[in-house]
Parts: C-alpha cells; sequence; structure tokens
C-alpha cells in the first residue's frame, strides 16, 4: 500500500516545513524510492497568482502553468518528484470545487458540511497526487501552524487517513520551534504546548524536528521526549545551518531520520546514495572564488519575493566553484547618476527580475543604460528583458517616450505591449501567458551557446510582450532577436549588440534550476560576471 507522511508545524509559521519536508523527499529518492510531494495552504485564496510578493514571497510556476506557493520551488530544487497542479492544493479550490458539485446537485439534496465533505475532497487531492502505482510515498506539507483555524479541515483529514489506510501507512512529523532566551538557554515549553495541541484534535506525532540555533544537547532530546510521548531517537535537531540549505538532508541522514521513516512506516529500501548531493554542498563550502551580483528590483526587502532567483545564482556559482555575493538594491533608489554609480560600480554583473506595476521602472530602466555603456555582464528576466528593450528603444532608436503600455498606456512608442489574447481578460487569477512553451534560438547568440541548442522549452508569467510593431526597427538599431515562438510570432529573448553579455529573456529560467544541475543560463550569467571582474582586476 502507497504511504503517506504528513509534515505540520507548531509555535510559530515560517520554521521551514518546506524545507524538512523536501529534505525528508531527498533522502527517500536517494534510498531509490519514488516520492510526491504536496503542499496544503489554508488560504482561501485558489492559487497564490493574484498575491503581492510582499503578501507570500514568489510565485512559483509549474509546467502546467499552476501558479503555486515557493515551497513547490524548494521541492523542485531537492528532489526530482514531477509537480503541477495536483501537488498544490488551497482552501479555496476545496471549497470551490464542494461548492460547484453542490449546485450540480451531486449530493443529492444532503446538508453540505465540513466533515465529511470538505475533508473528503481534501481527501480525494491528495490521493490524486500520489495516485501513479509507481510512487511509493506521498509527503504532505500542511501550511500554517497548529492551533489556526483555517488548518482544522486538512488536520481532520489526516487524522481520518489513519483509521481508514492504518498506523502504519501514515507517519506524522511535526516541526516546532525551541526559543533561545537570554543566557542561551533553550526553552521546551512551546514544543510541549504545540504538541499538546496537535493531540488535542486526535494526531500523536512520530518524529518531532526542533528548530533552534544550534544542535540540541541529550537532555534537553530527552526532556522533550519524555513530555511529548514522542521516542527518543525520533526528536530531530535542526539547527540553523552557516553555509547551505542544501546541507539540511545530510544533517538528518546524521541523525538518521530516513531510516527511522523507513522503519515506522515499515518500508524496504536501498542504502542512501548521497555522494553527489555531498559533493554539491562541499563545492559550495569550499568555493575558490567570489563575484558580486546585483539584483535590481521592486521588491527587495522581502527575501522570499525573488527566492527561485536567488537560488539559481547559487547554481550558477556552484558550476564555477563560485561564492555569490548578493547586493539588493531598491530601483526606486536609482534616481540621480551619483547613485547609479555608487551602486552599480562595485557590480560584477546586473539582473533585472520579473514584476509588475509601475514602481521603481525608471530605476530600473537607468540600471539597464549604465550596464550597457559600461559593458557589465547584464541579466534581464521577464519583465527585465522588457526594461532592456524600452532603455534600448529610448537611448539607441532616440523614442525618447519609448514605453510598455503597462506603465503609459498612452505613448506613442509601445514598444512593449500588451498580448493579444489578454486584451479582454477581466479576471487576473490564471489569465496569464502561463506555463511550459517553446522557444527557437537564432544560431551565433549567447543565449544559443548557453543552452548548446537550437531549440529550448521554458516556463512563462506574463501578459505583456516585445511589440511586433517595433520589432524591425529594434532590429535595424541593432538590438538581436536571439529567440521567438515557432511560429515566429513572439520575441522570447533579445541581446545587446558589442556587449560581453547582455540577455533578456521573456520566460522565467529560474524555475528549472537545481544545485544538481544548474541552469545553463545562470551558469553562463555567473562566467560572464567572472571574466568580467577578471578583466578589471588586470
Amino acid at each position: 500500500m502507497k504511504k503517506y507522511i504528513f509534515v505540520t508545524g507548531g509555535v510559530c509559521s515560517s520554521l521551514g516545513k518546506g524545507i524538512a519536508a523536501t529534505s525528508i523527499g531527498n533522502l527517500l529518492e536517494s534510498r531509490g524510492l519514488q516520492i510526491r510531494m504536496v503542499k496544503i495552504d489554508p488560504y482561501i485564496n485558489v492559487d497564490a497568482g493574484t498575491m503581492s510578493p510582499y503578501q507570500h514571497g514568489e510565485v512559483y510556476v509549474t509546467n502546467d502553468g499552476s501558479e503555486t506557493d515557493l515551497d513547490l520551488g524548494n521541492y523542485a530544487r531537492f528532489t526530482n518528484a514531477p509537480l503541477g497542479q495536483v501537488n498544490s492544493i488551497t482552501t479555496g479550490q476545496v471549497y470551490q470545487e464542494v461548492i460547484k458539485r453542490e449546485r450540480e446537485g451531486r449530493y443529492l439534496g444532503r446538508t453540505v458540511q465540513v466533515i465529511p465533505h470538505i475533508t473528503d475532497e481534501i481527501k480525494r487531492r491528495i490521493f490524486l497526487a500520489g495516485h501513479d502505482p509507481e510512487v511509493d510515498v506521498t509527503i504532505i506539507e500542511v501550511g500554517g501552524t497548529v492551533g489556526d483555524i483555517e488548518s482544522f479541515p486538512f488536520l481532520e483529514a489526516a487524522r481520518h487517513l489513519i483509521q481508514e489506510l492504518g498506523k502504519e501507512q501514515v507517519l506524522f512529523i511535526h516541526l516546532t520551534l525551541l526559543p533561545e532566551v537570554a543566557g542561551g538557554e533553550l526553552k521546551t515549553k512551546p514544543t510541549q504546548h504545540s504538541v499538546k495541541e496537535l493531540r488535542a484534535i486526535g494526531i500523536q506525532p512520530d518524529i518531532l524536528v526542533c528548530r533552534a540555533p544550534y544542535a540540541l544537547e541529550q537532555d534537553i532530546i530527552r526532556k522533550i521526549s519524555l513530555f511529548t510521548n514522542v521516542e527518543k531517537r525520533a526528536v530531530i535537531s535542526a539547527y540553523d545551518v552557516k553555509s547551505t540549505i542544501y546541507e539540511i538532508p545530510l544533517i538528518f541522514h546524521e541523525q538518521k531520520l530516513d531510516e527511522i521513516v523507513l522503519e515506522k512506516l515499515n518500508l524496504q529500501s536501498s542504502p542512501a546514495q548521497l555522494q553527489q548531493w555531498s559533493k554539491m554542498v562541499d563545492t559550495i563550502k569550499n568555493a575558490e572564488q567570489e563575484i558580486k551580483i546585483g539584483i535590481v528590483g521592486k521588491y527587495i526587502e522581502l527575501h522570499d519575493s525573488y527566492k527561485s532567483i536567488y537560488e539559481a545564482l547559487c547554481h550558477g556559482g556552484i558550476a564555477h566553484k563560485t561564492r555569490i555575493h548578493l547586493e539588493k538594491i531598491d530601483s526606486e533608489h536609482l534616481d540621480t547618476e551619483e547613485k547609479l554609480a555608487r551602486q552599480l560600480d562595485p557590480l560584477n554583473a546586473l539582473l533585472i527580475p520579473g514584476g509588475f506595476g509601475q514602481r521603481g521602472i525608471e530605476g530600473m530602466i537607468q540600471a539597464a543604460k549604465y550596464a550597457r555603456e559600461h559593458k557589465i555582464p547584464m541579466f534581464g528576466i521577464c519583465l527585465g528583458m522588457q526594461i532592456m528593450v524600452i532603455e534600448y528603444a529610448r537611448h539607441v532608436l532616440g523614442y525618447s517616450d519609448g514605453d510598455s503600455t503597462e506603465f503609459s498606456p498612452s505613448t506613442s512608442h509601445p514598444v512593449v505591449s500588451l498580448l493579444e489574447e489578454q486584451i479582454d481578460v477581466k479576471m487576473y487569477g490564471g489569465t496569464m501567458r502561463l506555463g511550459r512553451s517553446e522557444t527557437v534560438l537564432q544560431e551565433e547568440t549567447h543565449i544559443h551557446r548557453c543552452y548548446g541548442a537550437k531549440v529550448v522549452h521554458e516556463r512563462h508569467r506574463h501578459r505583456y510582450e516585445v511589440s511586433n510593431t517595433f520589432r524591425e526597427e529594434l532590429g535595424q538599431a541593432g538590438l538581436v532577436i536571439s529567440g521567438v515562438t515557432p511560429e515566429g510570432a513572439l520575441v522570447e529573448s533579445i541581446e545587446w549588440p558589442d556587449h560581453p553579455w547582455g540577455v533578456g529573456v521573456q520566460f522565467h529560467p529560474e524555475f528549472t534550476s537545481t544545485p544538481i544541475n544548474p541552469h545553463p543560463l545562470f551558469a553562463g550569467f555567473v562566467k560572464a560576471g567572472l571574466d568580467f571582474r577578471n578583466r578589471n582586476e588586470t
């Protein structure tokens, strides 16, 4: 029978349930097991697509065009499990489906209630995610914190699975916090109360993963075990790592977490094969060189807003045994030449990521101009590519009002405009150009050399495109159209002429980069940054 692991959190949010869940998935995969990852988000939004990055961090896009929580990005970086719409469950989706069925009369006149109708729909979605006959384990991360009213139906559904499938088929891992008080003492009381809250709804955790600033001593582990009824060996220390989060699976493996999981679920497997993962972690820890890369964006204050980009840059560094030092630059503050020089001169490379809305756009345009004129390696992603085109239209073509209709609907030179199929769209959720599609690359370009292929497939999330009305003029002015859709209708990538590495892409390559297989564009970008640094040092 299939096995199910629920990962819950207590005490407070943002403890790292996603990293813990996907690290367990990583270890099980290393033993030859087939896994699936599921994220449950208790919010009533149908998906994360309409949320502000300040509210929920980045929106991670899957191949099938689903807009999901950023934890799915962690799943993709730590495991090989396929991800799509079925791997993301929200309260909004569950209630939407139940209400739809009620309107269709499919409940035969019965009163529709949280139990059993909502909980049954939750279980159906969990089973759907791991329905493939080859799947051994489905790992379900339950968002929020135990005790939240929003999480109750999901925990209730999980409790039902114990009764329906049996204890050997369902495992509960609970992540808690051990806060440090004055004098460096770790307090166990919040963990005790968190487990008590979980047990009050009928769930006894099998394993505790305890977040703390440093590794737990045996006395504390013994105390936690006694008060929570969790055996001592199953109290796992999840201490803060200094180098990289990719070390966490190795830390868990040292504490035999994977062995405990297998034993409790009565699963047989091969020994863990972690040599490649260990080598990657060692490469990060023992990087031979360092470069500074500036991120000029509008959501700089919250690290998770550009989570996949930061991780993909790290992966590009792994490819060259290079540590990436990130300089986060708020584009709203780049309003003078003096500020541009002060912020950008120390950099070895510059990246402008995606985003929406007019705020901070002028600062991005000035940063792109500075990078182009000073030959600083530049990478524009989604909005970043559109910024490169706008800047080129203004300062090379001479269109002083060159702009996107997103920012200036009345501009006489709309070099970036709304996709034709988006013109009459009124509903914003899930209506952009989303998901995986094909791009044909022009030979003898930076992007073609990075991929080493003529045709590539990448994920999109946007409403605006380079305008075909100005495409020929931009090309005549020297802008290289280095990638297009198969029929040639849409511009997918551009490059600056006579520049060491000025590349813009309409898609999001950061979503497919992993520490084991760094994305070729990020590896190429880091290499360009190293070359720029070396030229300036000689």
